[in-house]
C-alpha cells in the first residue's frame, strides 16, 4: 500500500515520462529527416497537440495542431507531415502488441471481476446509455463533417512517408519501439499506482488491462477525451472493485491523464506561440504559413 503521498508524487512522474518519452520520440524522427529541432520545441508542440486533441471531437485538432507547432519551429510542411505518418507507423504496432499480450494475460480475469457490475450498470443506466451512444453518433457525424481533414492529410502523406523512412537511418526508427512502450507504460501505471493507495486493491494484473482499455479506448472515441463513454465504464465496474473509492479516484486518473497535460498543453501554446497562434492551433491552422517554405536541411 502506498501513501497518497507516494502514489501522487509517482503519478507526476509518469506524466512527466510519458511526456518525455514522446518529445523525444518527434524529436528523434524528425532528426532522421534532417530537420532537427530542440527538444524543448518537440515538447511543445506534443503538449500543445495533446491539449488541442483533449478538447476536441475524435482529436481532429491534434495532429493539425503538432503540424503548425512543427511550422512554428521552421520544419517544412512536408517534413512535418512525413514525421507524423512516420510516427504513427511505427507506434500502432507496438500499442497493438502490448494491447495482445495484456489481453491474452488478463482479459479473462478481468471480465469475471467485471461483468457482474457492468451488466448491472447497463441494464439500471440504459437511458444513459444509449444518450450517451445517440451524442457519440451525432459528435462523430459533426466532426467529420465540419472538422479540418487531418486524415486526408495523413493518408496523402502515406506514399512519401514510406519514401523518406527507406532514407532514413536506422536508429530513429529503432527508437520509436522502446520509446512507445515507455509512454505506455507510464500511462498505464497511473491507476495501479493510484489504486494502490486503498486498503484493499484490485488485482494489478487485471486492473493494468482496464487501464490500457480507458487510455486508449478513448483515443478512438468521438467525444472530447472520450467523455461520457469513460465515465460510465469507470463508475460502473469496468476497473473492478474499488471500495467505494471509485469516484476519487476517477478524478485523480483524470488529472494526471488528461487534465494536467491539457494544462500544461495550454499554458506551454500561450508562451511559446502567444493567444492568437494558440486559437489558430486549436482549429488546426497553420502558426507560420513561412515556415513551409524553408528549404529541406542537408
Amino acid at each position: 500500500m502506498l501513501s497518497s503521498l507516494h502514489a501522487h508524487l509517482v503519478c507526476l512522474a509518469l506524466v512527466a515520462i510519458d511526456l518525455a518519452a514522446r518529445a523525444w520520440r518527434i524529436q528523434w524522427i524528425l532528426a532522421g529527416l534532417r530537420v532537427p529541432v530542440s527538444f524543448f520545441d518537440a515538447f511543445t508542440l506534443n503538449v500543445a497537440g495533446d491539449a488541442a486533441s483533449a478538447v476536441t471531437p475524435l482529436r481532429v485538432a491534434g495532429e493539425p495542431a503538432r503540424l503548425a507547432g512543427m511550422a512554428h519551429a521552421q520544419v517544412p510542411v512536408v517534413a512535418g507531415l512525413v514525421a507524423v505518418v512516420i510516427e504513427i507507423v511505427a507506434m500502432w504496432p507496438v500499442v497493438a502488441l502490448a494491447a495482445g499480450g495484456l489481453a491474452l494475460a488478463y482479459a479473462p480475469a478481468w471480465w469475471r471481476s467485471a461483468e457482474p457490475q457492468l451488466a448491472h450498470t447497463v441494464r439500471a443506466a440504459w437511458p444513459w446509455v444509449l444518450a450517451i451512444a445517440a451524442v457519440s453518433v451525432a459528435t462523430w457525424w459533426g466532426a467529420r463533417r465540419f472538422s479540418p481533414r487531418a486524415s486526408h492529410l495523413v493518408r496523402r502523406g502515406m506514399r512519401r512517408a514510406l519514401a523518406y523512412a527507406r532514407r532514413m537511418p536506422a536508429w530513429p526508427l529503432a527508437a520509436c519501439a522502446p520509446l512507445t512502450l515507455v509512454s505506455l507504460g507510464a500511462r498505464v501505471a497511473v491507476l495501479p499506482v493510484l489504486a494502490l493507495t486503498l486498503p484493499a486493491p484490485p488485482a494489478l494484473g487485471p486492473l493494468a488491462f482496464a487501464s490500457f482499455t480507458l487510455v486508449y479506448g478513448q483515443l478512438l472515441l468521438p467525444t472530447p477525451s472520450g467523455a461520457g463513454v469513460v465515465e460510465l465504464g469507470f463508475l460502473g465496474g469496468a476497473v473492478g472493485d474499488l471500495g467505494g473509492h471509485d469516484a476519487a479516484i476517477l478524478f485523480h486518473w483524470r488529472l494526471y491523464t488528461t487534465i494536467i497535460p491539457t494544462v500544461i498543453g495550454v499554458v506551454l501554446a500561450l508562451r511559446v506561440y502567444g493567444r492568437a497562434a494558440l486559437v489558430a492551433i486549436l482549429r488546426g491552422r497553420n502558426v507560420a504559413p513561412a515556415a513551409g517554405a524553408v528549404p529541406e536541411r542537408d
